[in-house]
């Protein structure tokens, strides 16, 4: 008996084995793909960010330099020759001190007498000489004075120059940032690297140069940029404010100026790279809710801290936007500010050690 029921056993076990391992092998139960953790179930989708109420402080901040304020020339107010210099070059100055003189000489008609006969005698006469003060147009030191006694002069000719005692503060504004300052204000905030304290500087300029024919390349119409690469040949904008008096400073040290062009309390924001454009009008990607592409919405724009902008017209609060416009160029270092606070980076992240 047990010669007969032995191998029957174990002829159904090899058999109930064979048959469980062609069932895993090709018909794998529901439960066990689902479990199996490198099949994916997620779904790629753009970031998204929701429109909010926050505070825009639209500062500018520029770094330059300290320079002495540009010397006044002096320039005769008549025609004549130069009889006495009074002022010396590298010396101190009050405004409306004495430079020189000028020996103007003036012709005088001539004397005619009649002698008892008739006849007329014409009696040349000598000039009349008069003297004309060339002043200093300032306070300060007189940094040029190229004239010697005996010199014909000519009026408005440049005949010395005075230095003032003050200083400014220069630097460069990028094109960009001129948007940001369309309201242009007054004063600026200077902090010199390693002098004083932070001071206001009045008399804020923001200047551009006229373009000129020498920066104009030939058969070129202005504002077309023709002509090759070259560095970009458009006019640099210059930052200028005057320093206070009573702070000391010397031409030449580094300094920032800040710029405060408005600040928006309580206003819609969204981040900047949610939007196309970033001065006065854009556009913003609004998802679709049916997974389809996103729509384009106008907007105006207001203020802006280079990485939230104020909205001010076409969307409203807990409306929800792309976070980044679709198709931009990622800047860069491959790093955006997320528009609290963080940044969101792409690119290869740091290499393992061995």
């Amino acid at each position: 008996m047990r010669r007969w029921v032995f191998p029957v056993l174990r002829i159904v076990l090899v058999a109930a084995i064979a048959v469980a391992l062609v069932k895993l092998a090709f018909f794998p139960s529901g439960e066990s793909t689902a479990a199996d953790p490198a099949t994916p179930t997620g779904q790629l989708t753009d970031p998204v960010t929701t429109v909010t109420t926050g505070t825009i402080v639209n500062d500018v901040t520029v770094t330059g330099s300290i320079v002495a304020d540009d010397a006044v020339p002096a320039r005769a107010t008549a025609a004549g020759t130069v009889n006495k210099v009074q002022a010396t070059v590298g010396k101190p100055i009050d405004v409306g001190a004495v430079l020189f003189d000028i020996k103007v000489e003036t012709p005088r008609d001539p004397v005619v007498e009649t002698g008892p006969d008739g006849t007329q005698t014409m009696t040349e006469r000598k000039p009349a000489i008069s003297y004309t003060e060339v002043t200093a147009p300032i306070s300060g030191v007189v940094s040029e004075l190229p004239v010697l006694a005996g010199q014909s002069v000519s009026i408005g000719d440049a005949v010395g120059s005075v230095a003032p005692p003050t200083f400014s503060v220069s630097a460069t504004l990028p094109a960009e940032q001129q948007y940001r300052l369309i309201h242009r204000p007054t004063e600026a905030t200077v902090t010199v690297k390693g002098g004083p304290a932070p001071f206001t500087c009045t008399g804020l300029t923001i200047t551009t140069p006229p373009a000129s024919a020498a920066n104009t390349a030939p058969n070129t119409v202005p504002g077309t940029g023709g002509g090759g690469g070259g560095s970009g040949g458009g006019s640099t904008t210059t930052v200028r404010c005057a320093v206070p008096a009573e702070v000391t400073v010397f031409a030449g040290l580094s300094a920032d100026v800040t710029i405060s062009a408005g600040r928006a309390e309580n206003v819609l924001t969204v981040p900047t790279t949610a939007v196309k454009g970033s001065a006065e009008k854009g556009v913003v990607y609004v998802p679709d809710g049916k997974g389809g592409d996103p729509a384009q919405v106008e907007v105006a724009l207001g203020l802006t801290d280079g990485t939230s902008v104020e909205v001010t017209g076409g969307l409203k609060e807990g409306d929800s936007v792309l976070q980044f416009v679709p198709g931009a160029t990622t800047p860069e270092g491959g790093c955006v500010p997320m528009g609290n606070g963080g940044m969101m980076c792409s690119g290869p992240g740091p290499e393992a050690g061995p």
